[in-house]
């Protein structure tokens, strides 16, 4: 645009001096060689710009005659490097979908019309038609080749790693990850390895230097840095809770700031604050994360903030998180127990009860079954409540990779994941109840993975869960129940009765024992609650 601007100006101007020069007459007398020739003005204007534009014509001429054997061989270079992309970019479409011989074909065309040393991609196609070729140690090797060339460094540790992961090599594969996460600690297959590395040893402060580095990047999420961040600060306190308080109580008190949500950081700061006999600070951190996210370990922490408290101190407090989180079921139940504590019955069982209106499940169950023995003693309420509690949801817990845990960690037991536990209900229990009960499951999705440690149960209980998975009585050949060493044997055989029809033996019962609440047993509209 520039260049046309450019020369419309330079027309422009010629065409402004030469309307000056037809406006103003007069000769021109030029002397050569004894002669004397007289020109208009005009005619010496037009013949200086011909002589120069013949001039410039010339020069061009003779130096496109000078320069056209290069401009011949750049043509027929230009093309053979275009030709050696194509063929590249056909390679690589071709590695990607699993053709190893169109790729090791487009390999060795581009290589002929493509210089290795200028486009590291050839190296790169090379290594993966050898892997789909299947000849891994060769594709070791030009992985190793790459790391002499610091344009290809990265690309030969990745190979290198992925080898190394295919092997089952796991310090060679935390080895390669590690020099890769030193040179670009951007790349997250490396930090995430180093860290499960750094982690698995209780390194904390090593993976928090990984952090910080991958942080000076600027290429990842803030929230993500600082969710990490507070995880292994809440780790490193943990581990530094009975050895070193201060330092514990500086690590987990940044954890809370980094992540208020987070209640591993919020207990651990606390106890680390009433330890040294700060109970306000303390109180003040579980506080802020009841609001943000109520947790159980968090109220009891609460409650129990002052060991030499009276019960209905500790009532008093449960009743203040309560206000602090209003129609909660972990409010609820925090102020169950707490009344049960203090023996006041009716708020426990008001509080229970509320609790389960909101959200049945089996730990709300099992704390009005200890409401019921405490007060009355009736066991026959009490077996009621726990079998409502046994058909019940269970309670939520720390869950990751399918391994249940009562208590928090900053790394999956099973795989080495930094931050893999969740709170949440766990899903494993159908597929104990379909295990169980020894049937199929009505749709391939409910076939959930069973917990890391199942709890044992008794016959009864495997009786009822049974039940309750298929929605149904199910025929049972033999069952002995065992309660208070007196055993009762409830025979599912069927049996011909007076007419010769079949009949379903009903199981048998104690005589203290009222059984389920009608309400709970209408087995037409049972279905299966994953929540």
């Amino acid at each position: 645009m520039i260049r046309i601007l450019f020369f419309l100006i330079v027309v422009f101007a010629l065409g402004l001096g030469f309307a000056w020069l037809a406006d103003r007459p007069g000769d021109m007398v030029v002397t050569f060689g004894g002669y004397q020739y007289q020109v208009s003005l005009m005619v010496a204007a037009v013949a200086i710009t011909a002589v120069v534009a013949a001039v410039m014509i010339s020069w061009w001429l003779v130096k496109s005659i000078w320069n056209s054997p290069y401009t011949i061989a750049r043509y027929f270079r230009v093309r053979q490097r275009d030709r050696g992309y194509q063929a590249l970019s056909t390679g690589m479409i071709a590695a990607g979908a699993g053709d190893a011989a169109l790729a090791r074909k487009m390999n060795k065309q581009a290589a002929k019309l493509i210089r290795s040393d200028t486009e590291p991609l050839i190296h790169l196609l090379d290594a993966q038609a050898s892997l789909l070729e299947g000849d891994h140690d060769t594709a070791r090797e030009k992985f190793e080749r790459m790391l002499d060339d610091p344009e290809m460094r990265l690309l030969g540790l990745r190979g290198l790693y992925l080898e190394a992961q295919r092997l089952g090599d796991l310090s060679a594969a935390r080895h390669y990850a590690g020099r890769a996460a030193d040179v670009a600690p951007q790349l997250g297959w490396a930090i995430d390895s180093t860290l499960e590395e750094k982690t698995a040893g209780g390194d904390w402060d090593g993976a928090l230097k990984l952090v910080d580095a991958q942080k000076s990047t600027r290429q990842v999420d803030r929230d993500v840095i600082n969710r990490r961040r507070a995880v292994l600060l809440t780790a490193k306190a943990q581990d530094l809770l009975d050895t070193d308080l201060t330092a514990a109580k500086a690590a987990a008190v940044e954890a809370n700031r980094l992540a208020p949500d987070f209640p591993p950081a919020a207990v651990i700061a606390a106890k680390a604050l009433f330890r040294q006999n700060d109970i306000r600070k303390g109180a003040k951190i579980l506080e802020a994360a009841w609001k943000a996210e109520p947790h159980p370990d968090v109220a009891d922490l609460y409650i129990h903030a002052r060991p030499g408290d009276a019960v209905l101190d500790r009532l008093s407090r449960a009743q203040k998180l309560q206000s602090l989180r209003t129609n909660n079921v972990e409010s609820s139940l925090a102020v169950a127990r707490a009344a049960l504590d203090a023996q006041d019955f009716k708020l426990a069982r008001e509080a229970a009860e509320a609790a389960i209106r909101m959200q049945p499940r089996e730990g709300a169950y099992l704390l009005l079954a200890d409401i019921e023995e405490a007060e009355t003693g009736d066991q026959g309420r009490v077996r009621q409540f726990l079998a409502r509690a046994v058909r019940a949801p269970r309670d939520p817990a720390w869950v990751a990779d399918g391994y249940v845990s009562e208590h928090w960690a900053p790394v999956s037991p099973a795989t080495g994941k930094l931050d893999a536990f969740e709170w949440r209900v766990p899903m494993e229990r159908l597929g104990q109840l379909i295990e169980q009960a020894d049937i199929e499951p009505a749709h391939p999705s409910l076939a959930l993975p069973l917990r890391a440690e199942p709890a044992a149960v008794d016959a009864s209980t495997a009786l009822i869960q049974a039940d309750e998975a298929v929605g149904g009585p199910l025929e049972i050949v033999e069952a002995v129940i065992v309660d208070d060493g007196t055993k009762a044997e409830a025979a599912g055989k069927t049996a011909e009765n007076a007419s010769g029809e079949p009949d379903v033996a009903e199981p048998a019962r104690l005589p203290d024992d009222p059984g389920v609440d009608p309400s709970q047993e209408d087995r037409s509209e049972r279905r299966f609650r994953l929540f």
